[in-house]
């Protein structure tokens, strides 16, 4: 046994007591040979290089659509948003969350979704490539796995999208903040353009002659255009559409005055002080225990009806509802 590693040795040991296999030189020099064999290869493992992430950081893991303006395309999605396609995206971005309780808040819109570590995590040990490609093959894997709870059977998938992953270190709140808000700003810009553009089209004009029309006008300038034009009141205009979704886990109260702790669907102004005000938790890393997130119009959301239903066929007879 003296050339064997440890776990080999033990192998062999056991092995032997069961009488599977005979001391003869054949076979210990078999097993001899594959574990010089292999570690005269295991060399290559340094050429390995694992980026650890900075201390002491957020880390946010961000990912996005690749080619989606053709995927939206060849599935018929509407414009300027697809409710049912944003949904799915919510909903693959709810997976991530239940799979890493490290992440604080997650932050998407259009086809890009932002996950937000604790500053003082240690999953994966921090490592870059664990990360990116786990929260982006999990995403993409629940996207196509959900595809039929939100669309039925009045969509097909015609082919699987494509979601790239990178990491993004912010030393400070005040970075992270500022970081939200450059997002949820990148909504309003994105959704108030698409909205008077896609209206536009619809009216008669072609897609170049839109894009000129639009050409140089200010915020102010669209929204006129749509209410003189169409009667839209931006401001009436779904505020998923207008702000994206907010995911965080709160604490619900059932029916029978329990709790019970869900990802739920935000859609509030992220770039006001009032914001984190309300929810302390995502700086501080504590929440109060006793407070109950009330969730309003939003019981009856796609979100929380399916982390409901998965609730209750996890636990038959334990049944509970809002």
């Amino acid at each position: 046994f003296v050339c064997l590693p440890v776990k080999q040795k033990k192998m062999l040991r056991s092995l032997l007591q069961r009488g599977a296999v005979t001391t003869n030189h054949v076979i210990l020099r078999s097993i001899c040979s594959t574990s010089m064999a292999n570690s005269r290869f295991e060399y290559v493992k340094s050429y390995e290089h694992a980026d650890i992430l900075q201390k002491n950081c957020w880390i946010v893991i961000r990912i996005d659509g690749k080619g989606f303006h053709k995927f939206c395309d060849v599935h018929n999605f509407l414009k300027p948003n697809d409710e049912r396609g944003l949904n799915l995206m919510n909903l693959a971005a709810v997976h991530v969350l239940q799979e890493f309780n490290e992440i604080v808040l997650a932050y998407g819109q259009s086809d890009e979704y932002s996950f937000i570590f604790r500053r003082d995590t240690s999953v994966y040990n921090r490592r870059r490539d664990k990360l990116i490609s786990y929260v982006g093959s999990l995403f993409t894997s629940a996207y196509i796995f959900n595809w039929r709870t939100i669309f039925q059977d009045t969509l097909e998938l015609k082919y699987p999208p494509v979601f790239d992953s990178r990491a993004v270190l912010y030393p400070t709140d005040q970075n992270l903040r500022d970081y939200m808000s450059w997002r949820q700003a990148d909504v309003h810009i994105n959704n108030l353009y698409n909205t008077s553009f896609w209206n536009l089209v619809a009216s008669g004009l072609t897609n170049a002659e839109a894009e000129e029309r639009l050409r140089g006008t200010l915020s102010s300038d669209k929204n006129e255009i749509l209410f003189k034009e169409f009667n839209i009141n931006y401001n009436n205009v779904p505020v998923m559409f207008r702000k994206g979704t907010t995911l965080m886990r709160k604490k619900i109260k059932l029916t029978n005055d329990k709790k019970l702790s869900l990802i739920v669907p935000i859609f509030e102004d992220m770039i006001d002080d009032a914001f984190w005000t309300r929810h302390p938790e995502i700086l501080s890393g504590k929440s109060d225990s006793t407070d109950c997130y009330e969730l309003g119009d939003n019981k009856e959301h796609v979100l929380i009806r399916y982390q409901i239903e998965k609730h209750n066929k996890r636990r038959p007879g334990a049944e509970v509802s809002l």
